[in-house]
This record gives structure tokens, C-alpha cells and sequence, in this order.
């Protein structure tokens, strides 16, 4: 199973270092079930309330729809979307 990790933090405020938490613990996952880690994506100080003007989750996106992954992980799904 090929698997993508995405991480993002939502604000200035917040540690650059959080991404690479997620990330951490996203590979830590795949590892456990045996996935093989195809992609990272990841946005910096950036809401979670739309998609646009988020370059990551694009990328990821295009990817997903073209095959190229076949299951995403994130650290919670509030990495993903608001809604």
C-alpha cells in the first residue's frame, strides 16, 4: 500500500516543528502496517477552512486522483479540512 502523509499548522503562532511531528508520527503508522511511505505533503501557517492557497493538499490531490497513492495519513483529520 503506498500511503501519503500530510501535516499542517494553521498559524504563526504555532511551532514550524509541528509539521515534522505529524509527519513523525505518520511514518511511525505506516511502518506499523507495513505501508510504504510514497509522498509527504505539507502546508505552513495555513487554515484548514478552504483548500485554496493550500499548495500541499493540491499537490496531494492531483496525486490521489492520478493513482499515484493509495491511502492518505494524517496526525487527526482536522489536519485535513475544518469540515
Amino acid at each position: 500500500m503506498r500511503a501519503a502523509i500530510y501535516a499542517r499548522y494553521s498559524s504563526d503562532q504555532q511551532s514550524a516543528s509541528s509539521i515534522e511531528d505529524q509527519i513523525r508520527i505518520c511514518r511511525e503508522r505506516a511502518l506499523r502496517q507495513g505501508w510504504k511511505v510514497a509522498g509527504c505533503y505539507k502546508d505552513a501557517a495555513t487554515s484548514g477552512a478552504s483548500m485554496v492557497g493550500r499548495a500541499g493538499i493540491q499537490a496531494l490531490l492531483r496525486d490521489a486522483q492520478s493513482g499515484a497513492i493509495d491511502i492518505v495519513l494524517a496526525e487527526a483529520l482536522d489536519r485535513l479540512s475544518r469540515d
